[in-house]
C-alpha cells in the first residue's frame, strides 16, 4: 500500500438480502480501492460485513458515496478513516466447544469471565448446533509469557497459561491448563466444554474408534445375559466396579462370564436383537463415514453380539472378546486374548497402523477406566458420560446422552450434518423426550 493511500474499515449492518455486497462493492470500485480484508455473519437473518479497504484519494467522499448507496438498499454504514490497516489475521491456538441443554447467559459470562481472567483472547464466536444440544465454537489464542507480562508498561501478575509458557511448558501444557480451568466451570455451570488445539491439527483427524457398552449403545451386553441366567444384580455390581477402575477388568470379566456357564446359546441372539443404539450413533458414524474417517470399535464386550451391528454400521474394525460356546452352551469362559484396558490401546494403534494413520490423527471415545489406556493412545480422547477416573484423563468429556456431540467436537456443525443428510434423501429430527 502507498503511504499516499488511507486505510477505511467499512461496516454494513442491517437485515440480510440479496444485492448488498454488490451495491457495496460497486460504491467501492467507482473510487479504485484496494481490498484488504473481507468478513461477514449472519445472525438470525441480521447481516454484519466488514471490509478493510486502501483508499487513493479523497476518503471523505468515499464515505459519502458509501452512505448514499447503503441507504439505497435498506442498510447501515458505519466508515472509519484511518483504520489500523495490520496485515494478516492472528490464527487462533486453540477451540474451546460449549454444548449445554441449554447453555445459558450466566454459564457462558463465566466461561468468558474465565478466559478473560487467564488474558486469553476469544477471536471469533460460532454456534454450531442447535440440535440435540446447543453448541458454540470459540476461536481462543492462548498468550505468549512475552505479551501477558506487561501492561501499559507496568509489570502485570502472570496468568496460570503464562505462567506455564514463561517456565518453559510447552503447548499441551497450556492444553491442560486451560482444560482445568474451564472444567470448574462446565461442572459448576451444567454444561460440556472440550479445548482442542486449533488449525491443521484439528482438521486433519482420519480414525475413530468407540468402546460399545454404554458408548455406542445402551446399557451393557454382559448384564443382558446375565439376565437370562438370573444373575443380573451379581453381574451389574462386578461390572460397576470394573468401571470405576477398582477391579482389574481381565478378572472381573472371568468373574461374570462364569455366571453365564450352561445358558442356551440362541440367547446371544436374543439379546443382540433388543440392542438399542446410542441416540446420534447412526448420524455420528454416517458423518464422519462421509468425512473419509475409518471407524471401528474395540470392546470388552463380545464378537458374537457386536459383529451384526458392526455390519449395519459399516464399521472398518471390529476387536472384542469371544465367548467359548460347546454343544450350543456357554461354557462360562471367553476364548484367546482377553480384550482389556491394555488390549485396547493395542489395538487402536493396530488399526491405525493398518490404515496409515498417525496416532495424532486418532480418536478414541469411551466410557470406563478400562478406556483410560485407549484415550490417552489417541490423539484426541473423549470420555462419554464416563466414570471419574476416565473424565480426569480425557481430552474431553460428554456428560449428555447423544453421541452425535462427537462432532461438534470435532468442529463439524449440524447444519452441516442435515445439508448432507437432506442430499442424501433425508433424514428428520427425531423429538427429544421433555
Amino acid at each position: 500500500m502507498s503511504t499516499s493511500e488511507t486505510t477505511v474499515l467499512v461496516t454494513v449492518t442491517g437485515p440480510d438480502k440479496p444485492g448488498v455486497t454488490s451495491v457495496l462493492l460497486a460504491a467501492l470500485s467507482n473510487n479504485a480501492v484496494s481490498l484488504l480484508d473481507v468478513e461477514q455473519v449472519v445472525i438470525r437473518g441480521r447481516l454484519t460485513l466488514g471490509v478493510l479497504v486502501s483508499c487513493p484519494r479523497d476518503p471523505e467522499s468515499l464515505q459519502d458515496q458509501l452512505e448514499d448507496a447503503m441507504a439505497s438498499v435498506g442498510m447501515n454504514v458505519d466508515v472509519e478513516i484511518g483504520a489500523s490497516s495490520v496485515a494478516g489475521a492472528r490464527l487462533s491456538t486453540h477451540a474451546v466447544v460449549v454444548l449445554g441443554s441449554p447453555v445459558t447467559a450466566r454459564a457462558f459470562s463465566a466461561i468468558s469471565r474465565k478466559l478473560a481472567e487467564q488474558r486469553v483472547n476469544i477471536d471469533s464466536i460460532r454456534g454450531i448446533a442447535d440440535y440435540p444440544v446447543t453448541g458454540l465454537e470459540l476461536m481462543v489464542t492462548v498468550p505468549s509469557s512475552d505479551a501477558d507480562t506487561v501492561s501499559n508498561g507496568v509489570p502485570r501478575e502472570p496468568s496460570v497459561v503464562s505462567r506455564a509458557s514463561a517456565s518453559g511448558l510447552d503447548m499441551g501444557d497450556a492444553e491442560t491448563t486451560l482444560r482445568t480451568m474451564l472444567a470448574a466451570v462446565a461442572a459448576k455451570e451444567s454444561v460440556d466444554i472440550a479445548v482442542e488445539r486449533a488449525g491443521l491439527a484439528r482438521r486433519s483427524k482420519r480414525l475413530i474408534v468407540f468402546d460399545v457398552d454404554s458408548t455406542l449403545i445402551q446399557g451393557e451386553v454382559i448384564e443382558m445375559l446375565a439376565a437370562h441366567a438370573g444373575v443380573e444384580d451379581e453381574v451389574r455390581a462386578v461390572t460397576e466396579a470394573a468401571m470405576r477402575g477398582e477391579i482389574d477388568f481381565a478378572e472381573s470379566l472371568r468373574q461374570r462370564v462364569a455366571t453365564l456357564a450352561g445358558l442356551d446359546a440362541s440367547v446371544i441372539d436374543e439379546v443382540a436383537d433388543k440392542i438399542e443404539l446410542t441416540p446420534g450413533a447412526r448420524t455420528t458414524i454416517r458423518t464422519l463415514r462421509r468425512m473419509g474417517f475409518r471407524c471401528g470399535v474395540v470392546s470388552g464386550g463380545f464378537r458374537q453380539v457386536i459383529e451384526p451391528l458392526a455390519h449395519e454400521l459399516e464399521l472398518d474394525f471390529v476387536q472384542a472378546n469371544t465367548l467359548e460356546i460347546i454343544d450350543g452352551k456357554l461354557t462360562g469362559r471367553v476364548v484367546g486374548e482377553i480384550v482389556d484396558r491394555a488390549a485396547k490401546a493395542v489395538m487402536l494403534r493396530r488399526f491405525a497402523a493398518e490404515s496409515g494413520v498417525a496416532m495424532e490423527q486418532t480418536v478414541a471415545v469411551g466410557d470406563g477406566a478400562n478406556d483410560i489406556d485407549m484415550l490417552n493412545a489417541a490423539g484426541l480422547g473423549i470420555a462419554f458420560n464416563a466414570k471419574p477416573a476416565l473424565r480426569e484423563v480425557a481430552d474431553a468429556a460428554l456428560s449428555h446422552p447423544f453421541l452425535d456431540a462427537v462432532l461438534f467436537i470435532l468442529g463439524v456443525t449440524r447444519e452441516e450434518v442435515e445439508a448432507a443428510d437432506a442430499r442424501d434423501g433425508g433424514v428428520r429430527r427425531v423429538p427429544l423426550p421433555r
